[in-house]
């Protein structure tokens, strides 16, 4: 079903002359400075993730300070699906450039979006387009930081670590979405806090004024860390180390144009592809708007945001945690999705139905919510790294940036489409829980159904013995 498998000449190492002429029997070397190179990358994508989420889990506050509505935080969430409008140039950019001069235009894009978003004006209507035109540009980085994290780690990390470079380089983002739940909630006062004295019309003055002064804290923090990142990876983040890790490395790739048509008649990558983008799209915008969805269960913005922070945090351990393992056992992707996918089933129904308590008459604690969330969380996280070296596997020799930033377009897709209908359903969320039960299945019958394959393993195993 779908494209054959490749072909032997397309699997023949490609090997830079500068190699064959040492008479060395090694062609492949690891770096130490591999490491420095993903901490960067990482950082980079933990900004972007928390700039992404900035607004979601302080919306009560911002509705205070700057008059903003549920339909407002929905579209505030939307600018990082719609940077994915352009994925195909930042995809031909990192083929045919290199990750440097891709990950240094994103990285550009974030410090302009964050500075644009910190200019202090006190016309409110220009400050609202300042702040969306900020996310905007946020977004644009989305495309290189959220594909290619397989892309590094096969340039830089040895086969049995490369599984463990993916996890960390591809959750990051979701850390630093998942740090915003904390930072935003504890450094912005909720409205409910304030205990006026005088009149209630001079306190909620004075009152807003002080959230957005902390607002406005948070985003030049920000932006001086976005500024320190974008020095760092100006100064030093080399496109590819010297010698390659692996024979896979190494080896010749499909063209740009080539790689986009194998990709689309491949029947097995749309299914996989599908498997992905489905469910954790609809988690991306479930979670960037967690605290509206939590606020008919009485559940405050803190213990919203407390609730988002570990239900991302736990996915972001047990994935790195899971890539470890399957570094350590190959080829046993498929069986890590079947499990994490119907964890992530059980956990969301149970999410969804615990909020309707009052049809189901389950018992709605805080303990509960806290459960089955962080649980969702943990199951469907952890799967996207598992998930991207199975995209690579099963399509190899596609290059992995091209690979990855297609699945992810079609993940940002799914969440653009999502909060798009958010916009418009914003009064009953009830709807959004259902989504997100409906995707996990949906997804856990399409991995039960896909064939797996490992050729680029058949390369790195085989043939450099």
């Amino acid at each position: 079903m779908g494209a054959g498998p490749s072909s032997e000449a397309e699997r023949e190492p490609l090997l830079v002359p500068s190699y064959a002429a040492t008479n060395s029997p090694a062609v492949s070397r690891v770096y130490g400075r591999r490491w420095l190179v993903l901490s960067l990358f990482s950082l980079l994508a933990l900004m972007q993730g928390m700039v992404w989420n900035f607004w979601g889990p302080i919306q009560n506050s911002a509705a205070h300070a700057y008059g903003f509505t549920q339909s407002d935080i929905a579209v505030l969430v939307l600018w990082g699906p719609v940077g994915f409008i352009p994925w195909l140039l930042f995809m031909w950019l990192m083929d045919k450039k290199g990750l440097r001069a891709s990950l240094l235009l994103s990285a550009f894009f974030m410090l302009l979006g964050a500075a644009l978003r910190s200019i202090p004006v006190t016309d409110q209507h220009l400050r609202r387009w300042l702040i969306h035109g900020g996310q905007f540009l946020n977004g644009l980085a989305g495309p290189t930081i959220m594909s290619a994290g397989p892309f590094l780690s096969t340039t830089w990390f040895a086969p049995d670590q490369r599984a463990t470079a993916t996890a960390v380089a591809s959750l990051f983002s979701y850390l630093g979405g998942a740090t915003s739940f904390v930072v935003g909630p504890l450094v912005v006062p909720a409205p409910n806090d304030s205990q006026p004295a005088t009149t209630m019309a001079a306190a909620a003055s004075v009152f807003s004024s002080s959230i957005q002064d902390r607002i406005q804290l948070v985003m030049y923090a920000e932006l001086a860390a976005i500024a320190v990142l974008f020095t760092a990876v100006l100064l030093y983040f080399p496109s590819r180390p010297p010698m390659p890790p692996s024979v896979a490395a190494a080896s010749q790739r499909l063209s740009y144009r080539s790689s986009i048509c194998r990709l689309l008649s491949n029947l097995r990558f749309l299914m996989i592809a599908l498997a992905y983008a489905v469910p954790t799209g609809v988690i991306a915008g479930w979670s960037g708007v967690l605290d509206m969805v939590l606020t008919p269960a009485k559940v405050s913005q803190v213990d919203a945001g407390w609730i988002g922070f570990w239900s991302t945090v736990g996915g972001c351990v047990f994935g790195v945690a899971m890539a470890r393992f399957a570094d350590s056992i190959r080829g046993m992707l498929k069986l890590i999705l079947v499990l994490m996918l119907a964890g992530a089933s059980l956990s969301s129904t149970w999410f969804t139905l615990t909020c309707l308590s009052r049809v189901t008459h389950l018992p709605s604690t805080a303990a509960i919510l806290y459960t089955s969330c962080i649980l969702l969380g943990i199951f469907v996280n952890s799967s996207v790294p598992i998930f991207f070296e199975l995209f690579i596997e099963t399509v190899y020799p596609v290059p992995e940036g091209i690979t990855c930033g297609v699945v992810t377009f079609l993940g940002n897709l799914v969440t653009g489409l999502l909060l798009f209908f958010l916009t418009f359903y914003c009064t009953d969320l009830s709807w959004l829980n259902w989504c997100l039960t409906g995707s996990c299945l949906f997804s856990l019958i399409l991995i039960l159904f896909f064939r797996e394959s490992y050729d680029r393993l058949y390369l790195d195993v085989f043939v450099s013995v």
